[in-house]
């Protein structure tokens, strides 16, 4: 493990967000979605593509919340290109599992 200072922690903007559209994406190298993720009025939406197709269907991930990195610069996947960086743990097998607050917040709002 490398340690890091708070500082470097407080750089990192952990945000939540409300999924509204979720799309396939053929074009990945490993089966993924697309999505577009609401971050509220001070963010607006983020596009995104995450490797969830085990652990969720279309349907459950729609109006669902996440927890996401913003403040990485955008980053080409194939011919996406991601704003923002879900965030999740492994499973039993290493596939994602999200992170998710476990009651409604408003969107955009920073993690501490």
């Amino acid at each position: 493990m490398h340690e890091i200072s708070f500082d470097d922690f407080l750089k990192v903007e952990v945000r939540v967000g409300t999924i509204v559209a979720v799309d396939d994406f053929p074009e990945a190298k490993k089966p993924a979605y697309k999505l577009r993720i609401d971050f509220g009025p001070g963010i607006g939406e983020r596009k995104s593509s995450a490797q969830l197709t085990v652990n969720y269907d279309r349907d459950t991930l729609l109006g669902r919340q996440v927890a996401a990195v913003v403040n990485f610069p955008p980053r080409k996947i194939g011919p996406v290109m991601s704003e923002a960086l879900v965030l999740g743990f492994p499973d039993d097998g290493g596939e994602v599992t999200l992170i998710a607050p476990d009651k409604v917040v408003p969107n955009g709002g920073l993690l501490f």
